[in-house]
This record gives C-alpha cells, structure tokens and sequence, in this order.
C-alpha cells in the first residue's frame, strides 16, 4: 500500500513509519524538518530503504499538494502541525497557516490524487478545553470547548475532513490524542513533560515542577498512539476517537516515579502555576477500542523505563 506520513521525521510520525515498513508499505515522507529529524528515520531507512521516499518540504507550500497529487497514496496520516499552544496565542496567523492551510493542501493532494482515506492527529488535550472533573475520563460525546487557537485549528481541522469525506468520498477519521510521551521526543523547547524529565535526571539536574504538581495528565506511549494510527486505516471513518489511557497521573507521581527509575533521590524544584494550564485531563478510549479494536498495551511504569533507556542511549552515543 502505498501511504503518506506529513511530519513522518517528528516523534510520533516517525514512530508510524517504523510500523507502517514494517508492514510493508510504501511510505512518502513529508517534513519541513523544523521539528523533526532525518535521524529518526534511520531505522525505517534501514529496514527498507526502496520503499521509504522523504521529501523536505513545508506542508503551507503549494508543493505539498503536488507531491500527494504525484505519488498517489490510498491512505494519508497528516501528522504535521504547529503544536505549541502558548505560541498560538502569541501567533495565531502563523497557527492558522499551518494547521488550517497546511491541512488544505494536504486534503486537496488527497482529492487530486483520489486517496481513500485521511488519519488526522488531533489534540484531546486542547479540543474539550478545561472540562469538568466530574466528567474525566472524556468520552466524544464531551462538549467542545477549545481554550486557544491551536485548540481551535485542530478541531476545526477535523471538520474539514468532514466536509472532504461529504463533497468527495474521501474517507476520514480524527485521533484525538492524549499526552504523547516516548522515545525520540525531543527534551528542548516545548516539548513534553516526560522528555523534559528525562533529559534533566540524566544529566543529574534539577526538575521543575509548576504549580502544585497535583495537575494531572493522561499519559500514552508513542508506539500505542502509532498502532492506533495503522488501525484507522480500515476503521473509523467519519468518526473522532479518543487515543488514551483513561487514567489521569500527577505530575508529581510521574516525577517519583522517573527520578525512582533514574536513582535520583532529590525533590524537584517548584515553580509559579502557569496560566492557562488545564488542571485535569484524561481521555476515555473505549470508543477506539470498540471501533478501532485498539486500546493502550504499555503500563506508564514500562513506557518510562523505554523512554529513559532509549535517552540514555543517546547521551552515551554523543558523550
């Protein structure tokens, strides 16, 4: 099957390619690179380079549609996006182009090129905005209520899918995706709070946490969010699904349980609460396990010890 995978060099993205050569697809790469890394595509190149193309090539660019257009995939995963929230706020136009723009260009490649279907990542964390903790874990039928405008172009990104499956039969299904967390998420920047963890308890320094720390998040290993990505492929059409464990940890605990696996016995430093910051947050994903036949398989305990093994690794390859 011949396949596209916008963002395909990013952590989650490439972590999908890993699958889908596996499989045994043929896989287009689209990246700008300002986020991802050819790096990441190593392994994927080695298990089958012939099958494995990656153009560099922003997805805002008119380019993109052509390239979808010329390679004629059955199945698109647009992974590609602006996902910092804070620097939606401080940029909206810029989110917009890329979130909203971008996905045109990829939906109207799909069209031209009259793919079957379109996986889109979405963001379960920014589309319900700050939901009553009576109602965690979210299920779909949860009101949205986007907070910012990252939350705003992802949801909207989904209705956009809609509209191509309605006016052209182009098959679509939206994933929205809890807190993503494993190897190859990079520490630096916006990154997530298990990367940041991470990166810090091996170079032996000090964690921060803001605010109380009893802020809770739902935590999924990257390689279960790719597998939920190749199930959409048959399954799931027209429909929003939760990519999720269920389960809300602190922040704290997650910080006891890293510094734990990492031999540090020091407490983390605190910080001021930051704003906006959703106080609790999990996503139900019964749904994608009815619909999908997916549901998560990596315990937090074991995803972390992945993910500090594999930062590990890094570190000694580059000391």
């Amino acid at each position: 099957m011949r396949v596209v995978v916008t963002g395909g060099a990013g952590f989650i993205g490439s972590a999908l390619v890993d699958q889908l050569v596996k499989r045994g697809d043929q896989v287009l790469v689209i990246d700008n690179f300002s986020a991802g890394s050819e790096k990441n595509l190593e392994e994927a190149k080695n298990a089958s380079a012939k099958e494995l193309v990656i153009e560099n090539c922003d997805i805002r660019n008119i380019e993109t549609t052509k390239l979808i257009t010329d390679y004629g995939p059955s199945v698109i995963f647009h992974l590609a996006a602006q996902v910092d929230v804070r620097a939606s706020v401080e940029d909206p136009l810029n989110d917009l182009e890329t979130n909203l723009v971008g996905l045109i260009r990829v939906l109207e490649g799909g069209r031209k090129a009259e793919t079957t279907k379109i996986v889109l990542a979405s963001s379960g964390g920014t589309i319900y905005g700050e939901p009553d903790a009576k109602q965690l874990p979210l299920n779909e039928d949860s009101p949205w209520n986007p907070l910012s405008p990252y939350g705003v172009s992802k949801l909207a990104g989904g209705l956009y899918v809609n509209a191509y499956s309605s006016l052209y039969g182009l098959r679509g299904t939206t994933l929205a995706l809890a807190n993503v967390y494993g190897p190859r998420q990079d520490p630096h920047g916006e990154a997530g709070v298990v990367a940041i963890f991470a990166g810090k308890l091996l170079n032996r320094e000090l964690c921060t946490i803001y605010g109380t720390g009893m802020q809770t998040r739902d935590f999924v290993f990257v390689d279960d969010v790719a597998a939920a990505f190749v199930a959409s492929i048959e399954s799931g059409d027209g429909k929003l699904l939760n990519i999720g464990t269920g389960t809300e940890t602190s922040i704290q605990y997650l910080y006891e349980e890293m510094a734990l696996a990492s031999g540090i016995e020091s407490a983390p430093e605190k910080g001021a609460e930051r704003s906006g910051e959703i106080e609790r947050s999990a996503l139900d994903p019964s749904l994608a396990e009815e619909i999908l036949g997916w549901s998560p398989q990596t315990s937090l305990r074991d995803g972390i010890h992945s993910t500090l093994e594999w930062f590990k690794s890094k570190k000694e390859e580059t000391s």
